[in-house]
């Protein structure tokens, strides 16, 4: 039987990578420079496995003896948004990135999407912080019914709705609409609803939040285990990222804490089987990273870490944990957007031999890895690195 826990720290990157100033990010360091901003991080159970072996990060100590495998891992594909980082992890890369709408979205891209949902006009239709968009047009949305539609240096099309003015079910609609229309050149990574609540000056987005991703443009390694009949188990946002394609089962989560509890979950419930455990922690992404808030930051890496011995307690001799990132979003950079970065790479599990995987020059390593480790043939790019970490 094997086992791999694949635990994506959303958003945490470990450092620029050579061509971070094509996207303006030069100098950014999401766990570096955070630790830095807060005076250090107490994060004794990562930097056990190695963490502080594969950058200097405040407070974390490059370990003689890590108990994990460590490396960082460098995009191939253009871009650095989630999709992107999670597509190529699977093993998918992308050849162009996805496209993005810095002036806002072309008018026959709204007006198709008005005549589709039977709405005159939309209020905003440009880049903006989610927060800040609805406090601005909420009142006008709220008197007119007009979706508040937005983007953000990503390639995604959010629609802000009130719960008590369009309901949720509606804004669900809206977007699967907009989902089926933004295809071709204006194939955006995602569609994302956005339900808020409250009155003028006190609104406030709610849990409700869904999005519609586009299909997976390839195989991935989610496609090659679910039909070679290896079960994959999504927790998070997984589902979401890959259009439910290669998802065996998925349960949602609301948090960091609740996205381990729920991969605890799944490592319980699957003791006599093999499979893939696939989740995200959103919470270091979309709550601290895009908000420009290092102290919660680092505060929730912390919290993360004190979670680390509860997963590796819970697991089998023949399990692997596999520890990374999709991008960075540095929250100490003027900048509120994702940050082109390595990701940490740690890979932990009771036969794994503790050495150095490098820098590897593409996420897809890890697909290429997964397929060793579960015997499959995969036609993915990348370099496995599987006979390092058994000393082969």
């Amino acid at each position: 039987m094997q086992r791999v826990i694949l635990m994506v720290l959303d958003s945490v990157g470990i450092g620029a990578m050579p061509d971070a100033h094509e996207y303006g990010d030069e100098g950014s360091n999401t766990i570096a420079n955070v630790a830095e901003a807060l005076g250090g991080l107490a994060m004794p159970n990562l930097e056990a496995l190695g963490l502080g072996l594969i950058g200097p990060i405040a407070g974390v100590q490059p370990v003689e003896r890590p108990a994990a495998a460590w490396g960082k891992m460098a995009e191939a594909s253009p871009g650095k948004d989630t999709t992107t980082g999670h597509w190529e992890i699977a093993g998918l890369q992308l050849q162009r990135p996805f496209p993005t709408y810095p002036d806002g979205f072309p008018d026959d891209v709204i007006s198709r999407f008005c005549q589709a949902i039977g709405r005159e006009h939309v209020l905003g239709n440009k880049p903006a912080s989610g927060t800040a968009i609805i406090e601005a047009l909420g009142k006008e949305h709220m008197e007119t019914g007009y979706p508040i539609v937005y983007t953000s240096a990503d390639s995604v099309f959010q629609v802000a709705a009130h719960e008590e003015v369009v309901a949720v079910d509606t804004l669900y609609q809206w977007c699967e609409t907009a989902r089926t229309q933004l295809q071709g050149e204006h194939a955006v990574g995602r569609v994302i609803a956005r339900p808020f609540i409250g009155t003028p000056g006190s609104f406030k987005r709610t849990d409700r939040r869904q999005d519609f991703s586009l299909e997976p443009t390839g195989t991935t390694i989610l496609d090659i285990l679910t039909t070679a009949g290896i079960p994959v188990y999504g927790v998070g946002k997984i589902q979401d990222i890959f259009a439910g394609r290669g998802i065996t089962q998925s349960l949602k989560s609301k948090n960091n804490m609740e996205t381990v509890d729920k991969t605890l979950d799944w490592i319980e419930r699957t003791q006599d089987e093999s499979c893939l455990v696939f989740a995200n922690c959103v919470d270091f992404d979309m709550l601290w990273g895009h908000r420009n808030d290092p102290e919660s930051y680092g505060r929730g890496l912390e919290q993360f870490d004190r979670r680390v011995p509860e997963l590796l307690r819970t697991m089998h001799d023949t399990d692997y944990l596999i520890i990374l990132a999709d991008h960075g979003c540095d929250p100490t950079t003027k900048s509120t957007d994702h940050s082109r970065e390595y990701v940490p790479l740690l890979v932990y599990g009771h036969y794994v031999n503790p050495v150095s995987l490098g820098v590897r020059s593409t996420f897809a390593d890890v697909a290429k890895t997964l397929a060793d480790v579960f015997g499959v043939h995969a036609s993915v790019p990348g370099t496995s690195f599987f006979d390092d970490i058994m000393g082969g």
